[in-house]
């Protein structure tokens, strides 16, 4: 053998040598690069870089979501970073190791999670599932919403939420047990306590606001105002009587408010519905004339008449001696709270808010006192009243005061 071919022999076996060197031996847990090779029965087999051998990705490792055809996943040519799973036996064909994709994946999204646990950061996710007891997300990996931290308030039918993206704060979250509970409710009421503060800071007594009825109690109707609710009572709900508010609202419902008085410190916001309405006296004399007849209901008694109310929220006073032409010492005598009654109108002073009203006016005369009036004739007319205005309303004034 020449010189020549001894050092062309001697060459060939240190680049030999040196490829053997550069083979990496591969172990389980080693993070390598692999490109795929071929896809062969819902698995990808990839070449390992630098190792000279070739390893197994199953459909099911290649996403940390569920994969229903590999070839929208991974192609030929691809090169994905992977982890090693485990070794495969000799027998085995397809490949000396079992890689996965989906795992590597998921140790970086659980280093990044634990990262926003620590910054407090909000997330956003859709929900992929709904199962008993709440909701499944997707954040990279898998993340479940409890029941009770879906929202603020009861929800009786989550299916609706399939699909929904949703932001989320981190509650609880332990990796070594693929663990992680987050909540939506903590950001909505997290949101809610910053329109509170801002809502408080800008509204002011006389503003008017839409708002949506958030509850409904036997003395007023809570208001969501977007961010704090303030309370109409039930006298402010209407300007006629309202027994119970639910006999006229419903959760729901959006209403106009006018902004009675607001606390910041107690964060408390007195609101009225009435006062965004017409008020009843504004079109008074419209529907009621002097000389007219009407009919009305019996609201309240006192010792010198009764208060009818002939429209919704308007009162006219019936004086005790326009009650009866015979005598009585008090309108219990004859009438009761809550009886229907034909009065005529005799005065109507609207900016004033008052009406007289009489009930004798209506019914005919005794015959004995007919007969006086003829022989005295100085009877007088029935739609006179026999007092001033200042006679009919003083001992109401007073009594009001």
């Amino acid at each position: 053998m020449t010189e020549f071919e001894n050092n062309q022999v001697e060459n060939a076996n240190d680049s030999m040598e040196a490829a053997l060197n550069d083979v990496k031996e591969v172990s389980v847990g080693d993070v390598v690069s692999g490109e795929v090779l071929a896809i062969e029965d819902k698995q990808a087999i990839v070449g390992i870089e630098g190792a000279g051998v070739e390893g197994v990705v199953p459909a099911k490792e290649l996403s940390t979501l569920p994969v229903d055809d590999i070839n929208d996943v991974v192609k030929v040519g691809d090169v994905l970073d992977l982890v090693v799973i485990s070794t495969i036996g000799k027998d085995k064909e397809n490949g000396s190791y079992l890689l996965s994709k989906r795992r590597l994946d998921a140790k970086k999204v659980w280093a990044d999670i634990e990262q926003d646990f620590q910054a407090g950061k909000i997330l956003e996710a859709p929900v992929t599932n709904i199962v008993k007891g709440g909701l499944v997300v997707d954040v990279g990996v898998r993340g479940f919403v409890p029941a009770s931290m879906v929202e603020d308030h009861f929800v009786d039918d989550f299916e609706e939420y399939k699909g929904k993206t949703l932001t989320l704060k981190i509650i609880e979250i332990e990796p070594s047990e693929n663990r992680l509970i987050l909540s939506h409710k903590a950001v909505v009421e997290q949101e809610k306590e910053g329109k509170k503060a801002e809502l408080l800071a800008s509204i002011a007594e006389g503003d008017q606001l839409e708002g949506k009825i958030a509850r409904l109690t036997n003395f007023g109707a809570f208001v969501d105002l977007g961010g704090i609710d303030g309370l109409v009572h039930v006298s402010e709900i209407s300007h006629a009587h309202v027994a119970k508010p639910s006999d006229v609202l419903s959760v729901g419902d959006v209403v106009n408010v006018a902004v009675l008085s607001v606390d910041p410190a107690s964060e408390r916001i007195s609101l009225s519905i009435k006062d965004t309405l017409p008020g009843p006296w504004d079109t008074v004399t419209e529907t009621i004339e002097t000389g007219s007849v009407i009919e009305g209901t019996v609201k309240r008694l006192t010792s010198f008449g009764a208060f009818v109310e002939v429209l919704p929220g308007v009162e006219g006073l019936v004086h005790i001696s326009q009650i009866s032409h015979q005598h009585i010492a008090t309108p219990h005598e004859v009438l009761h709270e809550g009886d229907t009654v034909q009065v005529k109108v005799l005065e109507v002073h609207p900016d004033e808010h008052r009406i007289a009203l009489s009930i004798k006016a209506l019914e005919e005369k005794p015959e004995q006192e007919k007969e006086v009036a003829v022989e005295e004739d100085y009877e007088l007319p029935e739609e006179s009243t026999g007092f001033t205005m200042g006679d009919l309303l003083g001992d109401a004034l007073k009594e009001e005061e």
